[in-house]
């Protein structure tokens, strides 16, 4: 089985067993829940939900993050747990 058919193959099967899976996170995007996925280990949504307003304003897609200044990045989630390390 190849990669992709394996990716098809779990897809399929969420969308058919969990077609309206919600999340507490907010996110308008896959780029945010992807973020905020990221900074909600070892956190809680709670705290990841007050951090990620800001931190999208500054930050509202790959692109910009990827030539952000660590220190920066760090700044701005430094409420939630590891941010050292979540900031890289």
């Amino acid at each position: 089985m190849t990669r992709k058919e394996r990716y098809e193959g779990i897809t399929g099967w969420f969308q058919a067993n969990m077609p309206e899976a919600k999340s507490e996170l907010d996110y308008m995007n896959g780029y945010e829940l992807l973020v905020a996925v990221i900074l909600s280990a070892q956190c809680t949504d709670k705290r990841v939900n007050m951090v990620t307003p800001a931190f999208f304003k500054r930050f509202p897609d790959a692109v910009s993050l990827a030539g952000a200044d660590f220190n920066e990045v760090l700044r701005l989630i430094s409420s939630i747990s590891f941010p050292n390390n979540k900031a890289r």
